[in-house]
């Protein structure tokens, strides 16, 4: 994000910006940010179901969050036999939880980054 943000300071629209006078912060604020909205938003949208994956896959080995705590990961820990899963095959639901809300927030990003998008229009 600070990578992109910064090659945005040699734009031709941010060099007339300054040319004509245009503060720093109204340079950032109405011309950098509209022009960048497209990138934060994908970067929040993806970092969101990186850390479902994260807290999952650190809660199924026993490396994340204690039984006594409710996640995906530690209700995934149960299922994790296969004579349980043979019994009480619901002990997988959480699995399928996982992937559709990883799924979902995936889609909703992207869709809010083509809406986002400026040179999409």
């Amino acid at each position: 994000v600070r990578g992109r943000f910064l090659s945005l300071r040699t734009e031709e629209f941010v060099a007339a910006a300054r040319l004509d006078g245009v503060r720093e912060r109204r340079i950032i604020f109405r011309h950098m940010l509209p022009s960048f909205a497209s990138h934060i938003i994908a970067s929040i949208t993806l970092a969101v179901p990186a850390m479902i994956l994260a807290e999952t896959s650190l809660s199924f080995p026993g490396l994340g969050l204690q039984p006594p705590t409710i996640s995906w990961g530690v209700l995934l820990r149960e299922a994790q036999n296969i004579r349980s899963i043979a019994t009480a095959p619901w002990l997988f639901m959480p699995g399928c939880a996982v992937v559709v809300a990883v799924m979902a927030l995936n889609l909703l990003g992207d869709g809010l980054r083509d809406a986002a998008d400026p040179y999409n229009k």
